[in-house]
């Protein structure tokens, strides 16, 4: 299971941490260029001085920010065999936008700042997608080793065509909820978006000529 406080970085009450902390949160809101220091400073109670103290610079705590969300996001991708097995075998499989709704209690700014690195453009975000194409193919392999998923002609598109239609409902948050009425990461979203995606998922979308649609 994953430690939400430990994921979200506000269990650690540290000066450095609450610095971190508050950076991510305007970082998220308005980017990195729009952000000063001196604004950093204010969210977090601290002066000046002492973010440069801990940080260098903001490039510095840009870096600190990123390598925490970084660690944070692959902390979901943390799966061993045993629990793909167990995801896989039974009727419990979360997908990453569930995955998502689970770990980052409502307020995270991790998701927004998540949508701005891939949004973008930033070599941040980019990595990260990188990284995530990566274990996804991955778990994909095991489950197709475990008999779960057929074998596909071109991995890497299915990889990458599963990861982007999970992060859509991360990065078109908002413009998801006003479509469905609901706000896609919330118990009742999710519950919605999973069962019609797990159905195209597992029996697909279109009727075959000579096929009746049920």
């Amino acid at each position: 299971m994953l430690n939400m406080s430990s994921i979200v970085g506000e269990g650690d009450l540290t000066a450095k941490a609450n610095i971190r902390n508050a950076a991510l949160r305007l970082f998220a809101e308005r980017g990195h260029d729009a952000v000063t220091v001196r604004e950093i400073a204010a969210a977090a109670g601290v002066s000046p001085a002492l973010v440069v103290h801990h940080f260098g610079s903001k490039e510095g705590l840009r870096a600190a920010v990123d390598d925490h969300a970084g660690q944070a996001f692959d902390s979901l991708f943390a799966m061993d065999e045993k629990d793909l097995t167990e995801a896989v075998t039974g009727d419990n499989w979360v997908s990453v936008a569930e995955m998502f709704a689970r770990a980052f209690p409502h307020g995270s700014p991790l998701p927004a700042y998540l949508r701005r690195l891939l949004l973008v453009g930033d070599p941040a975000g980019a990595a990260l997608f990188g990284r995530w194409v990566a274990l996804t193919r991955r778990m994909l392999d095991a489950m197709t080793a475990l008999g779960a998923v057929r074998s596909a002609q071109d991995p890497a598109i299915l990889a990458t065509f599963l990861l982007v239609n999970d992060l859509a409902l991360v990065l078109l948050r908002n413009q998801i909820a006003a479509a469905i009425g609901v706000d896609p990461l919330t118990p009742d979203g999710i519950a919605r978006w999973t069962r019609e995606v797990t159905a195209v998922y597992t029996r697909g979308v279109f009727v075959a000529p000579g096929e009746e649609s049920s």
